[in-house]
Formats: structure tokens, sequence, C-alpha cells
């Protein structure tokens, strides 16, 4: 979004806090979001301070540059209350990918109706819950229709003449890889006791590679050894027969790639308990929530042990019937997510906010 925003307003400076990617799209980062992103309570305390801040930080600058509107991105605990303070100040706001307040947490949209002045949103389910709740908000569409091509996939040229390919995504936060790759490896070690496979841990770009130097021992699994993909994931993801993954917007990449998967997670426990009192959906892959069925096979908590993992593989690899309908399911994600060009409808609606001159849609 950010790319589409500068080609359309130049004059545009944008600063905060995010990554590698933002700074790419030629934002001044002030902080890297990796410091305070994390999952679970006990996490959550750990980085306060930092978070604490970093907050702190974020104010003055906006006052001190007097910036005219805030573009805030998903991380709801962060941004929700960065986003009261600055429309205290009279800073418009702009909420650009909506938390999942529609599954848990939904007194929140009180919070958003009173000081965001427009959501948009990735997924049509969203606008109607939105509404209903006072919300001005626009569904631009999801980013990944364009960011991800079709590409030849591992099961076009049918069964394996050698070993099944495996890919493991253990997630986007370091806290999300300790608690869910120690699983994922130990699966996978057992899935190659009774299969023939090649393994590829496949690193997020939110992730460094100085962590997975940290891990590269637990990387060797006897005489399976797990080769480490940063640049070309996509393609990897692709050309694999099988992908497991943490719950996220990675799910929704390895759909619109029609990699057939399995999705599991794992949170600390009081967090756990928390989450199933208050979260509200009937499944927490995003790929069966915008699908509206259970398609891909999930592993919450207790279900994403080692022995789950390679028994799910093993049952999912084994069936070629299951493997073309959970590829023919597939098929219909990219539809579901909308048309072409979400990131230009986003750019062109914070630019509308801004009162800059847009140009041609």
């Amino acid at each position: 979004m950010l790319t589409e925003l500068r080609r359309l307003a130049p004059e545009v400076r944008p600063f905060g806090m995010g990554g590698e990617e933002m700074r790419k799209a030629g934002a001044e980062i002030l902080t890297d979001f990796s410091e305070i992103s994390v999952v679970g309570l006990s996490e959550v305390m750990k980085v306060l301070p930092r978070a604490r801040h970093i907050f702190g930080r974020l104010l003055r600058e906006a006052e001190r540059r007097d910036a005219p509107a805030a573009v805030l991105i998903d991380f709801a605990e962060f941004n929700l209350r960065l986003a009261e303070r600055l429309h205290e100040r009279g800073m418009r706001v702009i909420y650009y990918i909506s938390p999942q307040i529609w599954a848990w947490r939904r007194g929140r949209v009180k919070t958003i109706a009173r000081v965001v002045d427009e959501m948009l949103v990735l997924f049509p389910f969203e606008v109607d819950f939105y509404r209903a709740h006072g919300v001005e908000v626009v569904n631009v569409g999801h980013p990944l229709v364009d960011e991800i091509a079709p590409r030849p996939q591992a099961w076009d040229a049918g069964s394996p003449d050698g070993p099944y390919r495996i890919a493991l995504l253990p997630g986007s936060r370091p806290s999300e890889i300790e608690a869910l790759l120690p699983a994922m490896l130990a699966g996978v070690a057992r899935l190659a006791e009774r299969l023939p496979i090649q393994v590829s841990l496949i690193l997020a770009p939110t992730i460094s590679r100085s962590l997975i130097t940290e891990l590269e021992p637990a990387l060797e699994l006897g005489a399976l050894r797990v080769s480490v993909v940063a640049s070309e994931r996509f393609d990897t993801i692709a050309a694999s027969h099988l992908a497991l993954c943490a719950s996220g917007t990675a799910t929704l990449e390895v759909g619109l790639l029609g990699t057939p998967m399995i999705v599991m997670y794992r949170l600390a426990k009081w967090t756990y308990r928390l989450a199933r009192i208050l979260v509200r959906v009937p499944h927490f892959s995003l790929v069966n929530l915008v699908l509206g069925r259970e398609l891909v096979p999930e592993l919450l908590q207790g279900q994403a042990s080692p022995e789950a993992i390679a028994r799910r593989a093993e049952a999912l690899l084994r069936d070629p019937q299951a493997i073309a309908e959970m590829r023919r399911g597939l098929t219909d994600l990219r539809g579901r997510l909308g048309a072409s060009g979400g990131s230009r409808r986003a750019a062109i609606e914070v630019a509308r906010q801004l009162g800059l001159q847009e140009a041609p849609a």
C-alpha cells in the first residue's frame, strides 16, 4: 500500500514503526515492530516496558512533525491505544487491515467507531460487521491477490517419483517459532521414518537470519537435513507437496499457491484458556474462515503434537483423493479475496482522507 501511496502522492513523507518492507517502500522507520510483536500474555508482559517507550516516542514524533494523519496497520493491542491518543490530538486515523474483533473482544468496535475515521478491510464479511456498528468502512481487497501469482505446483505432475517435499512455515514472530517449530521438526522426523521426504523451512520476511542461526543445530534431524529458504519462498511453497503452516496470513499465501496444508497453532497455557472463553469463530485458520468451511485440517494446542503432525501428514500424502479435493477447494480462495489492485485501492482511500489529489484509478 505504501508503495502505491507514494506513486499517487510523492510528497508524502511517511514515518513510524515498521519493518524492512516498509523501509524499502520509503518510510522512515523509527523503531522496528519486531521488538514488541509477540503472542501471548506472558510474552506481552516481557516487552511491555519497551512498548511504552515506543508508544511515547511515536506520539512525540507525530506532534513534532505535525502529522496530519496516521495509517495504523493491524496490531490491535498497541494501535487502538495509539489511535485514541492521536484522535485526541486532532489527527485523522485510518486503520488498514482490521484487527480480528469479529472473532474475539467485539467490544473494541466501540473504540474504533469513536476514534477511527475510516477502516480499510481485506475481507467482504468485515464490511457488514463494521457498518452495523456505525464505522465508515471500505473493502479494498487483499494485497496478496497481486503479490502471489499462480505458479507450477508440485502435484501438477501427479504422484511424486522421488521424495515428498514438505514446507514448514512456523510463523512470522519469534515467539510463534519458539512455540511451533520444535513440534514441526519432531513431526517431520517421525514422518521421515514412514515416507521419503525433503524438508524446507520457509523464513518469513520478519524473521532475522540470526534467529535461524541459533536454531541450526535443531535442523539436523539424523539423516534428514532441513534447508532454510528466504528469498524464493513462494516458489518453494508452490513446489512442495504439503505445507505445515502456522495460523495467520501465511495460510492465505499457501492457499493462493494451491499447496495442500495442515494449519496449526500453540499458545501459552493461560492465553489459550482466555481465548477459549473469548473467541467466537468456528475455525482459526484464515483459509477456512474465508471459504466458510473446514477445507484444511487444523491442529490447535495439544493437538499439534509431533505424533499428530506426522500422522495427519502421512494420511494426507497417502490419499490422492483428499489431496485433489483440497486443491480444488483452494482454487476458490483467490476469488473470495477480491479483485486485483487492493494495495492501490487502499492507497487511493488514504490519499482521499489526506485531501491529496488522486492519480487516475
